[in-house]
Protein backbone atom coordinates (compact mmCIF):
# COMPACT_ATOMS: atom_id res chain seq x y z
CA UNK A 1 0.00 0.00 0.00
CA UNK A 2 1.27 3.53 -0.88
CA UNK A 3 1.54 6.69 0.83
CA UNK A 4 0.44 9.70 -0.86
CA UNK A 5 -0.26 13.47 0.19
CA UNK A 6 -2.47 15.41 -2.47
CA UNK A 7 -2.70 19.22 -2.44
CA UNK A 8 -5.97 21.49 -3.07
CA UNK A 9 -7.83 18.81 -1.97
CA UNK A 10 -10.60 19.73 0.07
CA UNK A 11 -12.88 19.25 -2.81
CA UNK A 12 -12.97 18.79 -6.93
CA UNK A 13 -10.33 16.74 -8.90
CA UNK A 14 -7.68 15.88 -5.55
CA UNK A 15 -10.89 15.32 -3.56
CA UNK A 16 -12.02 12.56 -6.03
CA UNK A 17 -8.31 11.02 -6.71
CA UNK A 18 -8.11 10.85 -2.48
CA UNK A 19 -11.68 9.27 -2.31
CA UNK A 20 -10.70 6.29 -4.94
CA UNK A 21 -7.09 6.07 -3.38
CA UNK A 22 -8.82 5.45 -0.07
CA UNK A 23 -11.57 2.68 -1.22
CA UNK A 24 -8.00 0.65 -2.49
CA UNK A 25 -7.23 1.01 1.08
CA UNK A 26 -4.10 3.10 0.25
CA UNK A 27 -2.88 5.99 3.07
CA UNK A 28 -3.77 9.20 2.22
CA UNK A 29 -3.51 12.66 3.64
CA UNK A 30 -4.90 15.35 2.36
CA UNK A 31 -4.61 18.92 2.53
CA UNK A 32 -6.62 22.68 2.98
CA UNK A 33 -5.88 26.44 2.83
CA UNK A 34 -7.30 26.29 6.57
CA UNK A 35 -9.12 24.48 9.80
CA UNK A 36 -12.32 24.95 8.83
CA UNK A 37 -11.65 23.87 5.07
CA UNK A 38 -9.69 20.70 6.68
CA UNK A 39 -12.59 19.93 8.66
CA UNK A 40 -14.94 19.95 5.48
CA UNK A 41 -12.38 17.85 3.49
CA UNK A 42 -11.90 15.06 6.57
CA UNK A 43 -15.91 14.89 6.98
CA UNK A 44 -16.45 14.81 2.48
CA UNK A 45 -13.53 11.85 2.55
CA UNK A 46 -14.29 9.27 5.39
CA UNK A 47 -11.07 7.40 5.87
CA UNK A 48 -8.35 9.84 5.02
CA UNK A 49 -5.54 9.69 7.67
CA UNK A 50 -5.71 13.07 8.21
CA UNK A 51 -5.29 16.52 6.64
CA UNK A 52 -2.80 19.06 6.61
CA UNK A 53 -3.03 22.94 6.83
CA UNK A 54 -1.21 25.18 4.67
CA UNK A 55 -2.51 28.63 2.70
CA UNK A 56 -0.28 28.81 -0.62
CA UNK A 57 -0.82 32.46 -0.76
CA UNK A 58 1.87 32.38 1.81
CA UNK A 59 5.28 31.77 1.78
CA UNK A 60 5.26 31.59 5.47
CA UNK A 61 2.61 29.50 5.40
CA UNK A 62 3.60 27.17 2.79
CA UNK A 63 7.07 26.22 4.48
CA UNK A 64 5.11 25.38 7.41
CA UNK A 65 3.42 22.80 5.27
CA UNK A 66 6.40 21.83 3.71
CA UNK A 67 7.54 20.92 7.47
CA UNK A 68 4.10 19.18 8.43
CA UNK A 69 4.06 16.99 5.54
CA UNK A 70 7.99 15.88 6.51
CA UNK A 71 7.00 14.87 10.03
CA UNK A 72 4.50 12.82 8.28
CA UNK A 73 6.35 11.38 5.88
CA UNK A 74 8.12 9.91 3.91
CA UNK A 75 5.77 9.72 1.21
CA UNK A 76 5.22 6.99 -2.12
CA UNK A 77 4.04 9.92 -4.02
CA UNK A 78 3.52 14.14 -3.83
CA UNK A 79 0.33 15.33 -5.97
CA UNK A 80 0.73 18.80 -6.65
CA UNK A 81 -3.09 19.71 -7.87
CA UNK A 82 -3.75 23.07 -5.58
CA UNK A 83 -4.34 25.58 -8.01
CA UNK A 84 -6.14 29.21 -8.48
CA UNK A 85 -7.79 28.95 -11.64
CA UNK A 86 -8.45 31.26 -15.35
CA UNK A 87 -10.89 33.57 -13.77
CA UNK A 88 -8.89 34.56 -10.66
CA UNK A 89 -8.97 37.99 -9.28
CA UNK A 90 -6.89 37.97 -6.25
CA UNK A 91 -4.19 40.27 -7.30
CA UNK A 92 -0.73 40.63 -5.54
CA UNK A 93 -0.37 38.60 -2.17
CA UNK A 94 1.02 40.15 0.82
CA UNK A 95 4.74 38.70 -0.32
CA UNK A 96 4.45 40.75 -3.60
CA UNK A 97 3.72 38.19 -5.67
CA UNK A 98 0.89 37.71 -8.23
CA UNK A 99 -1.68 35.26 -6.52
CA UNK A 100 -1.80 33.15 -10.00
CA UNK A 101 1.98 32.68 -9.87
CA UNK A 102 2.47 32.39 -6.17
CA UNK A 103 -0.03 29.44 -5.88
CA UNK A 104 0.44 27.48 -9.32
CA UNK A 105 3.62 28.01 -9.67
CA UNK A 106 6.21 28.95 -7.18
CA UNK A 107 3.89 27.48 -3.84
CA UNK A 108 4.98 24.01 -5.93
CA UNK A 109 8.25 25.02 -6.00
CA UNK A 110 9.01 25.28 -2.41
CA UNK A 111 7.44 22.13 -1.68
CA UNK A 112 8.87 20.12 -3.58
CA UNK A 113 12.52 21.76 -2.92
CA UNK A 114 11.91 21.74 1.40
CA UNK A 115 10.25 17.80 1.14
CA UNK A 116 12.00 15.01 1.35
CA UNK A 117 11.94 13.18 -2.11
CA UNK A 118 9.28 10.87 -2.58
CA UNK A 119 9.29 8.17 -4.84
CA UNK A 120 6.95 10.26 -7.40
CA UNK A 121 6.07 13.77 -8.29
CA UNK A 122 2.87 14.56 -10.31
CA UNK A 123 2.15 18.46 -10.91
CA UNK A 124 -1.33 19.12 -12.42
CA UNK A 125 -1.14 21.49 -15.42
CA UNK A 126 -3.57 22.49 -18.35
CA UNK A 127 -4.19 22.28 -22.27
CA UNK A 128 -4.15 25.88 -22.00
CA UNK A 129 -0.39 25.86 -20.99
CA UNK A 130 -0.01 25.68 -24.93
CA UNK A 131 -1.23 29.64 -24.90
CA UNK A 132 1.51 30.43 -21.86
CA UNK A 133 4.46 32.20 -22.24
CA UNK A 134 8.07 30.91 -21.82
CA UNK A 135 9.70 34.24 -21.07
CA UNK A 136 10.81 33.94 -16.92
CA UNK A 137 10.61 38.60 -17.06
CA UNK A 138 8.42 40.38 -15.12
CA UNK A 139 7.33 36.89 -13.57
CA UNK A 140 6.66 39.44 -10.11
CA UNK A 141 4.55 41.80 -12.64
CA UNK A 142 0.45 40.83 -12.93
CA UNK A 143 -0.19 39.41 -16.37
CA UNK A 144 -2.51 41.25 -18.61
CA UNK A 145 -5.24 39.08 -17.99
CA UNK A 146 -6.20 36.11 -15.38
CA UNK A 147 -6.01 34.06 -18.77
CA UNK A 148 -2.93 34.25 -19.25
CA UNK A 149 -1.51 34.59 -15.84
CA UNK A 150 -3.11 31.14 -15.43
CA UNK A 151 -1.65 29.90 -18.66
CA UNK A 152 1.97 30.51 -17.86
CA UNK A 153 1.68 29.28 -14.57
CA UNK A 154 1.00 26.62 -16.15
CA UNK A 155 3.28 26.03 -18.24
CA UNK A 156 5.31 26.62 -14.93
CA UNK A 157 4.36 23.52 -13.67
CA UNK A 158 5.59 21.38 -16.23
CA UNK A 159 8.93 23.37 -16.44
CA UNK A 160 9.25 22.19 -12.90
CA UNK A 161 8.16 18.56 -13.66
CA UNK A 162 10.73 18.50 -15.83
CA UNK A 163 13.86 20.10 -14.45
CA UNK A 164 12.78 17.62 -11.24
CA UNK A 165 13.17 14.79 -13.46
CA UNK A 166 16.33 15.90 -14.57
CA UNK A 167 18.06 16.86 -10.65
CA UNK A 168 16.55 14.29 -9.52
CA UNK A 169 16.86 10.79 -11.56
CA UNK A 170 15.03 8.39 -8.76
CA UNK A 171 12.41 10.44 -8.58
CA UNK A 172 9.83 10.08 -11.15
CA UNK A 173 8.22 13.67 -11.90
CA UNK A 174 5.38 14.03 -14.31
CA UNK A 175 2.87 16.63 -15.09
CA UNK A 176 -1.19 15.92 -15.91
CA UNK A 177 -3.88 17.67 -17.70
CA UNK A 178 -6.57 16.38 -16.13
CA UNK A 179 -8.77 17.93 -18.65
CA UNK A 180 -11.42 20.25 -18.73
CA UNK A 181 -13.86 18.92 -15.67
CA UNK A 182 -16.98 20.00 -13.94
CA UNK A 183 -15.47 21.70 -10.48
CA UNK A 184 -16.11 24.68 -8.96
CA UNK A 185 -12.80 25.46 -10.35
CA UNK A 186 -13.96 24.50 -14.56
CA UNK A 187 -17.30 25.49 -14.03
CA UNK A 188 -21.03 23.43 -14.11
CA UNK A 189 -20.57 23.44 -18.10
CA UNK A 190 -17.67 21.38 -18.23
CA UNK A 191 -17.91 17.95 -20.09
CA UNK A 192 -15.32 16.18 -17.55
CA UNK A 193 -15.98 14.33 -15.09
CA UNK A 194 -13.61 14.34 -12.25
CA UNK A 195 -13.26 10.03 -12.12
CA UNK A 196 -11.78 10.55 -15.43
CA UNK A 197 -8.31 12.29 -14.28
CA UNK A 198 -9.05 10.82 -10.58
CA UNK A 199 -8.47 7.61 -12.27
CA UNK A 200 -5.09 8.84 -13.54
CA UNK A 201 -3.73 10.07 -10.92
CA UNK A 202 -4.37 7.25 -8.54
CA UNK A 203 -2.43 5.18 -10.98
CA UNK A 204 0.55 7.51 -10.99
CA UNK A 205 0.58 7.61 -7.27
CA UNK A 206 0.48 4.16 -6.19
CA UNK A 207 3.17 3.46 -9.40
CA UNK A 208 0.60 1.75 -11.80
CA UNK A 209 0.11 4.68 -14.52
CA UNK A 210 -1.25 3.92 -17.85
CA UNK A 211 -0.27 7.08 -19.24
CA UNK A 212 3.42 7.56 -17.97
CA UNK A 213 4.30 3.63 -17.22
CA UNK A 214 7.43 4.24 -15.62
CA UNK A 215 8.77 7.45 -17.99
CA UNK A 216 9.82 10.80 -15.72
CA UNK A 217 9.78 14.17 -17.34
CA UNK A 218 6.87 13.17 -19.50
CA UNK A 219 3.92 15.24 -19.79
CA UNK A 220 -0.03 13.57 -20.75
CA UNK A 221 -3.77 13.99 -20.02
CA UNK A 222 -5.60 10.83 -18.95
CA UNK A 223 -5.91 9.56 -22.48
CA UNK A 224 -1.82 9.37 -22.88
CA UNK A 225 1.22 11.16 -22.95
CA UNK A 226 1.30 14.49 -25.24
CA UNK A 227 3.48 17.16 -26.27
CA UNK A 228 3.88 20.21 -24.50
CA UNK A 229 4.91 23.49 -25.54
CA UNK A 230 8.66 23.02 -26.71
CA UNK A 231 9.68 25.89 -24.38
CA UNK A 232 8.54 23.73 -21.32
CA UNK A 233 11.34 20.92 -22.76
CA UNK A 234 14.23 23.57 -22.67
CA UNK A 235 16.99 22.56 -20.42
CA UNK A 236 18.31 26.06 -20.33
CA UNK A 237 14.69 27.25 -19.56
CA UNK A 238 13.72 24.87 -16.87
CA UNK A 239 17.15 25.79 -15.01
CA UNK A 240 16.26 29.61 -15.61
CA UNK A 241 12.94 28.65 -13.73
CA UNK A 242 14.47 27.05 -10.91
CA UNK A 243 16.53 29.38 -10.16
CA UNK A 244 14.14 32.48 -9.93
CA UNK A 245 11.79 30.26 -7.83
CA UNK A 246 14.39 29.69 -5.65
CA UNK A 247 15.17 33.55 -5.51
CA UNK A 248 11.98 34.84 -5.18
CA UNK A 249 10.85 32.23 -2.13
CA UNK A 250 14.83 32.21 -0.29
CA UNK A 251 14.95 28.45 -0.67
CA UNK A 252 17.59 26.89 -2.72
CA UNK A 253 16.80 23.48 -4.95
CA UNK A 254 18.65 20.65 -3.28
CA UNK A 255 20.18 18.94 -6.28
Amino acid sequence: MAKILITGSSDGIGQAAAQLLITQGHTVYLHARNATRAKEAQAATPGAAGVLTGDLTSLTSTKDLAAQANSHGPWDAVIHNAGLGPSNTLGKTTDGFPSTFQVNSLAPYVLTALMAKPKRLLYLSSSLHSGGSDSLTNLQEEKSSPMSAYSDSKLHDILLANAVARYWPSVQSCSLDPGWIATKMGGSGAPGKTSTPAKAIAEFAVGRSAVFGERTAVYGNPQGARTPHRGALDEGTQDEFVRLCGEFSGVPFPK
